[in-house]
């Protein structure tokens, strides 16, 4: 049987988002998440996840940038900035890690979380929200929508939407997902999003592991 088109979109990140309750120990949610996510892309995804890249530097400097915008809040004004009612109440959760201390000197563990972070991560979730539903909310035949298309309505609806779904940095996610939008509106390409969220991303990475600031890994 012939699954529809926006399986091959969706099934990775609603995988990826699934699992994260599972009734796991910690130390193996990751590893588990990871391949689950990783046979969901190879099974269902592979023939639409793009690969020719168009603008390399461009992306690495806009994800650069994204990131300077992720940590610029706390960096300028501190940790207690996420303290504010607007980013620590019942509705966005609040900006702590949940990992355990042992977990953030477990070397298979954060190797499996920087993989799944600056490479799984940014794949699904470009998929998700700018392959296909950016495009499914101009036309519900979103194959027909060229990638980039833009419209009011699919650009705010997907910015908003990808900021609810980071909680408690849901104002960074906002602009994020705007920096995002833009760059798929402008370059016409979903590999060079796929880039510039693995370059955010795998540079926060970084910044928790370096500088211990590990409320970025909620």
């Amino acid at each position: 049987m012939k699954l529809p088109p926006a399986v091959a979109y969706i099934a990775p990140f609603a995988v990826f988002i699934a699992l994260r309750w599972l009734p796991f120990p910690p130390e193996w949610l990751a590893p588990v998440r990871f391949v689950a996510v990783a046979a969901t892309l190879a099974v269902f995804s592979r023939r639409v996840i793009p690969r020719r890249i168009a603008f390399p530097i461009g992306s690495a400097v806009l994800g650069a940038a994204v990131l300077a915008i992720w940590i610029g809040p706390e960096v300028l004004w501190g940790r207690h900035y996420r303290d504010f009612w607007l980013f620590h109440n019942g509705i966005t959760g609040i900006a702590r890690s949940t990992l355990p201390e042992y977990l953030r000197s477990h070397a298979f563990f954060i190797t499996v979380r920087v993989l799944e972070s600056a490479i799984q991560v940014p794949v699904l979730e470009e998929l998700f929200w700018r392959g296909w539903l950016m495009r499914w909310t101009i036309r519900s035949d979103f194959e027909s929508v060229p990638v980039g298309q833009y419209t009011a309505l699919s650009f705010w609806l997907v910015a908003l939407l990808f900021a609810s779904e980071h909680g408690p940095y849901w104002e960074v996610g906002l602009i994020a997902g705007v920096a995002y939008n833009w760059w798929v509106v402008r370059t016409r390409s979903l590999a060079d999003c796929i880039l510039a969220h693995a370059v955010t991303n795998a540079l926060l990475a970084g910044y928790v592991l370096v500088f211990d600031q590990w409320q970025f890994w909620l």
